[in-house]
């Protein structure tokens, strides 16, 4: 199987950035497309961020488009979030997540593999 670990979570004000990483080990990282997913305290965990194996196509939920960046070095088998003007909203534990599905996975079912999820807290 697939060990996830994210860290890189905290508090921050509204309007700044955080980078989320996702540290992979198990089966080879390159061959999953992967994904970051957001719950919040309770609501449903939602679809943020997806990225192909090969790092050439990333899809992103309209709440998150234009201000989250997913990416992803296979040579170090790291999955990145990279999350600016980041707002109240946003405050959420943070997964992320190996697909085991093809085309552009956005559901939970979609994904087989998590990490622990970490915290990410925006203040007003």
């Amino acid at each position: 199987q697939v060990h996830l670990v994210e860290s890189g979570g905290g508090l921050v004000q509204a309007g700044g950035s955080l980078r989320l990483s996702c540290a992979a080990s198990g089966r080879t990282f390159s061959s999953y497309p992967m994904g970051w997913f957001r719950q919040a305290p309770g609501k449903e965990r939602e679809f943020v961020a997806h990225i192909t194996w090969s790092g050439g196509n990333t899809y992103y939920a309209d709440s998150v488009k234009g201000r989250f960046t997913i990416s992803r070095d296979n040579t170090k088998n790291t999955l990145y979030l990279q999350m600016n003007s980041l707002k109240p909203e946003d405050t959420a534990v943070y997964y992320c997540a190996a697909a085991i599905v093809l085309g552009i996975p956005t559901r939970e079912d979609d994904y087989g593999y998590w990490g622990q999820g970490t915290q990410v807290t925006v203040s007003s």
